[in-house]
């Protein structure tokens, strides 16, 4: 698992020579609503072992959640069942809203 900062991942997301990689928002459907990243996928934390086979291997995946502890949790289980591109939004949907996109709400 690697660390990703908002700002780092805003530049991946305009770069179309890369990759498209999955945004996997952890978070509770209400954190959702309130804040979020265009084009995320969201399974909630609680979810995730019993759903993780639907994402695919081979794709990079960026784990998000509130501040980055969550994903990083989730992050590391993903690791651990062999994927290999993960990478944890440092800082969060926080960080990507005070660093990125002030449109999106903090909570």
């Amino acid at each position: 698992m690697q660390n990703l900062s908002a700002p780092e991942l805003a530049a991946w997301l305009a770069d179309s020579s890369r990759p498209a990689p999955v945004l996997l928002d952890v978070r509770e459907p209400w954190e959702i609503e309130t804040a979020k990243i265009a084009g995320s996928l969201a399974i909630p934390m609680r979810e995730i072992p019993a759903r993780y086979a639907e994402l695919d291997d081979a794709t990079p995946l960026i784990c998000i959640c509130h501040h980055g502890a969550r994903s990083a949790q989730v992050a590391r289980f993903l690791e651990a069942n062999g994927y290999a591109e993960i990478f944890n939004l440092d800082g969060g949907i926080h960080a990507w809203s005070q660093l990125v996109d002030p449109g999106v709400a903090v909570y």
